[in-house]
């Protein structure tokens, strides 16, 4: 079905003759067929964003209506590979067009020459339903990629299955259903504004480890679970994000750049390949996928590679994976909805947005959680969501945070403040928090320490306690307060830069094991009771503010991780020894 162009407008495009277009249909645009997609109807009218720039687009030139929704294809070869926002192979478009990507170039987001080999896990005459595995594939050392039969297949018998090194298009297996045969090979599409099914969704229980010590154990986050982190210019996202990636203990890491600026994209797209994986010791890039599209590529492909990225996470969830999708950042997906609703000529909401953002967000992140997935056999997987926010000026109370506050479960608040005196991750520990804490409170009991909840609670009143404090110092000078007020003082300063502060580029302190974070502060609230009792006995501050533990606890973050243990015991016993003697 072919239409003709009537109007450009930037990224919209309106044509004629478009009879039978469907919403969200992808369509070719003009002589370079373009990639767009039918955003609007009207009788005959569509209009149409396009994942291109339209320079040089004119009225007349032909539009060809696929008839198909935008898809992404899913099969072995997703995992090391780095895509635009609709999920075009970055690398070998550059083999193709040079340095910059030439409009209209089509390739392939799967290798179709590429063989993979085959392992059957089913045999011939065996019953299966849609989420089964019917064979594996070893996609990278570290990840078996599980081939699934489709959702739309209820139930089905196998009638043939082979073994063997195949392309993503060659048939593997053959399954009757409701009578009829149907083909299965490594290679599906699914749309990319339609959740992938599953059978139910579980509470999130689970905590995501990510090795920092902020938000584990001061505000945590569950597998499957939603969480933003906001801050403005040079506050630290990326690198919380590069974190969160690199360390936390999901088996597949999605990264979306949608329209962050292009150096930091660069960044992104540099250190990934570089980095080790610290579970396994092969490259990172092993276990994830990248969607990289800066702030200077058109406007609508930004809206899509939010979308892109969901899609492929379901995919591997459905596999029985945890996946972490990092979304860097979601104001420019909302300032990409805000420019086309403006071309659109829709009805603006506050401060530009369209009135319909929050729905939008709470759509995307309502696609997270921790599910039990289709299938015979019971298999879990989930999908947890990092989005950043770039709000203009660091201004917490414009649209895009709101309403993604709204959404979220933990709140992991970036402050310029913070980050002005070097204090990294520059989360605000009053401003942050996480809903999630009492439902990994069991978890943390079981498997790190019955007191877990009890210790990081009074470590946040320690902190909000030293903040109230700050107003009487601004008056009268800390020299003024009576000495239990000063113990509160350096007991909150040790938490704040021995334990809060970690190093993301230090070979020891860029990850911290959960027990080594429990432990840690254990001991440095047990030396804030120390010198507690000490002056209620009548020990002088100064004395106690010189003393040696200090720098040990001081030191404790870069302990090597198979060491810590024992030098931890060491520590405490000096410093109760230590105290003794002030005492």
């Amino acid at each position: 079905m072919k239409g003709k162009i009537v109007n450009v407008a930037g990224p919209v495009v309106k044509a004629t003759g478009m009879k039978g277009a469907k919403m969200y249909d992808l369509v070719k645009v003009g002589e370079e067929e373009l990639i767009g997609e039918v955003i609007e109807l009207k009788e005959d009218r569509a209009t149409i964003q396009v994942y291109e720039d339209t320079t040089g687009l004119k009225p007349g030139e032909t539009v060809v209506n696929t008839g198909m929704p935008l898809a992404v294809e899913l099969a072995p070869g997703l995992l090391t590979s780095i895509y635009d926002g609709i999920q075009r192979p970055l690398p070998k478009i550059m083999e193709r067009s040079g340095e910059y990507i030439k409009r209209g170039i089509q390739v392939p987001a799967i290798d179709r020459k590429k063989k993979w080999k085959f392992t059957p896990v089913v045999k011939e005459k065996e019953k299966v339903q849609g989420g089964d595995v019917i064979g594996t594939v070893k996609e990278t050392p570290i990840i078996e990629h599980r081939i699934m039969v489709p959702p739309d297949i209820e139930e089905g018998v196998i009638k043939s299955i082979e073994k063997g090194s195949f392309t993503v298009e060659e048939t593997v297996a053959v399954i009757e259903s409701n009578g009829e045969m149907r083909e299965i090979c490594m290679l599906t599409r699914w749309p990319v504004r339609k959740q992938r099914p599953f059978v139910a969704k579980h509470p999130p229980t689970i905590p995501l480890i990510t090795g920092q010590r902020v938000f584990d154990t001061f505000f945590p986050m569950a597998k499957g679970g939603t969480g933003a982190i906001p801050g403005g210019f040079g506050t630290g996202k990326t690198v919380s994000q590069h974190q969160l990636a690199r360390w936390s203990d999901a088996d597949i890491v999605v990264y979306i750049g949608c329209g962050e600026r292009g150096n930091e994209m660069t960044e992104v797209l540099r250190d990934f390949p570089k980095l080790k994986d610290p579970k396994s010791g092969h490259p990172l890039m092993e276990r994830t996928i990248l969607i990289a599209n800066t702030s200077n590529m058109p406007v609508a492909a930004r809206e899509a590679s939010i979308y892109t990225g969901i899609t492929l996470a379901e995919y591997y969830r459905d596999m029985g994976y945890d996946v972490a999708l990092m979304a860097d950042s979601s104001s420019r997906w909302a300032e990409a909805l805000r420019e086309i609703s403006g071309r659109l000529e829709e009805m603006p909401g506050e401060e530009g947005y369209p009135a319909y953002l929050a729905s939008r967000l709470a759509a995307f992140y309502e696609r997270a959680g921790r599910v039990k997935v289709l299938g015979s056999t019971e298999k879990e997987g989930s999908v947890s969501i990092v989005g950043a926010v770039s709000p203009p000026g660091g201004d917490f109370s414009e649209p895009v945070t709101q309403n993604t506050l709204r959404i979220v479960k933990v709140f992991w608040a970036l402050d310029s403040d913070l980050a002005d005196r070097r204090h990294f991750p520059s989360i605000n520990w009053l401003r942050s928090y996480s809903l999630y804490l009492e439902r990994v409170k069991e978890w943390w009991v079981e498997h790190v320490g019955k007191d877990w909840l009890e210790l990081r609670n009074e470590a946040m009143a320690l902190l909000q306690k030293e903040d109230e404090l700050q107003e009487i110092i601004r008056l009268v000078g800390p020299d003024a307060l009576p000495p239990l007020d000063r113990i509160v003082l350096e007991g909150a300063r040790i938490i704040r830069e021995d334990f809060l502060q970690q190093n993301a580029y230090h070979e020891v302190d860029t990850y911290c094991p959960y027990k080594k974070q429990y432990e840690m502060l254990r001991i440095m609230l047990k030396f804030y009771h120390l010198m507690r009792e000490a002056v209620e006995g009548g020990a002088d501050v100064e004395r106690l503010k010189e003393l040696k533990a200090k720098d040990a606890i001081a030191r404790m973050s870069k302990i090597p991780n198979e060491e810590w243990e024992e030098k931890f015991r060491k520590i405490e016993r000096e410093m109760e020894k230590e105290i003794k003697g002030v005492s």
